[in-house]
């Protein structure tokens, strides 16, 4: 008995140990290592390639496009390289192994865009301050599903609600923020770092406290991928009915929910709507066929003018004059506008479609960057935006 015993003993810990290889795993490379002096060092093991690289965001100078380094083969396999100084910032990157895109294995931070995965870090002391996990009171974010009778389904949304609104009965505005091609209704959460910022602008007295509603504008889909009943599906970046008025003729969907299931401020005043890229493109559609519904409209590096083939029939893209008209006579807050100088997908088509405004006096502000068609705009441009609205 007692030999059984001592047996049975045996096996479980092996068991228990095999069942947790990857805790005893020794240490490996540490990867990136961010120095002192704010420059940044790549390492890897790849004993048997031939060349490697490190491609991101990682020039001072260039901060806004994704560039490859050679790395440096060195000792026992591993190469390296180090960056020259970077500014406050968040970045993504990825190792080429021989031409194979792979993450940084001493790295665990990583970040889906589309179907691309990638590694990222933060310099500190500046800009990324406001992307990073302070020491503030913080928001609540939840995922909830919506009966969106116009698309026939149910469908995910993200809620970001302000610290204590668990603990109080006030009313709060609202934010709608819509991502751009090839997102979901997590794009805004990952690398666009948008918990962060409102926890921290709220902190800073910057930033009315609002509920902020991250939707999914790929109506094809009941959620991000592998988050509906569609399984483990493979990201696409671009979907049916992305751009031919289906999301902007449903978003009364998501409206009714909100406004049904939250303690919000019913009003044209207590209302925002924003996004970026092709959410940019949902946001001048939606406001303009809902032309009293919001008082602050946010388009960041806005689709507009650059949509692939002819445009759809649906009634949301008709009559564009008369309704940009119908919403300058019925007044609004704040319309905002910003884009990089570099963008050069978008640029011309802003440009026109700001002429258009210009023709018919009406009011924007328009804010100008370095930069192209890049994220790291956009979550400063949502940084700008957040501190004008409900104010």
């Amino acid at each position: 008995m007692k030999r059984v015993i001592i047996l049975l003993i045996t096996g479980l810990f092996y068991f228990s140990l095999h069942a947790q290889q990857d805790i005893f795993q020794p240490k490996g490379i540490e990867s990136p290592v961010v120095n002192a002096d704010h420059t940044v060092t790549f390492r890897i093991k790849a004993p048997g390639a031939d060349k490697v690289l490190v491609t991101g965001n990682l020039n001072s100078e260039k901060a806004f496009a994704n560039i490859s380094y050679e790395m440096q083969k060195g000792d026992n396999g591993v190469w390296s390289f180090t960056t020259q100084v970077l500014p406050s910032e968040l970045y993504r990157y990825h190792f080429e192994v021989d031409s194979v895109r792979t993450i940084d294995p001493g790295n665990a931070h990583v970040i889906r865009d589309v179907a691309n995965i990638s590694n990222i870090f933060i310099i500190e002391d500046g800009t990324a301050d406001l992307y990073k996990v302070q020491q503030v009171p913080h928001g609540t974010v939840s995922f909830r599903w919506y009966e969106s009778k116009g698309n026939d389904k149910n469908r995910r949304l993200t809620v970001y609600t302000p610290a204590g609104y668990e603990n109080n009965k006030d009313k709060y505005p609202v934010l709608y923020l819509l991502h751009g091609v090839g997102g979901d209704e997590e794009a805004w959460l990952g690398t666009g770092r948008s918990a962060q910022i409102f926890d921290n602008l709220i902190s800073q007295g910057k930033m009315v406290p609002a509920i902020v509603v991250m939707t999914n504008g790929n109506v094809v889909q009941e959620a991000a991928p592998g988050k509906g009943s569609n399984g483990l599906e493979r990201p696409n970046f671009m979907l049916p009915h992305t751009m031919d008025g289906k999301f902007e003729e449903t978003f009364q969907d998501v409206m009714d929910f909100v406004e049904s299931n939250y303690r919000t401020i019913n009003k044209k005043e207590g209302r925002a709507i924003a996004g970026l890229s092709m959410g940019g493109y949902h946001t001048a559609y939606i406001s303009m066929n809902y032309p009293n519904k919001f008082d602050y409209i946010g388009l960041f590096s806005a689709a507009i003018g650059v949509r692939p083939g002819p445009t759809p029939p649906s009634y949301i893209y008709k009559d564009v004059d008369q309704k940009l008209t119908q919403q300058k006579e019925n007044g609004f807050k704040l319309y905002w506008i910003g884009i990089g100088s570099d963008d050069v997908l978008i640029y011309k088509g802003m440009q026109n479609f700001r002429k258009n405004l210009d023709e018919k006096g009406f009011k924007y502000e328009y804010l100008e960057t370095e930069g192209g068609h890049t994220w790291n705009n956009w979550r400063n441009y949502l940084s700008v935006f957040s501190q004008k609205l409900f104010k």
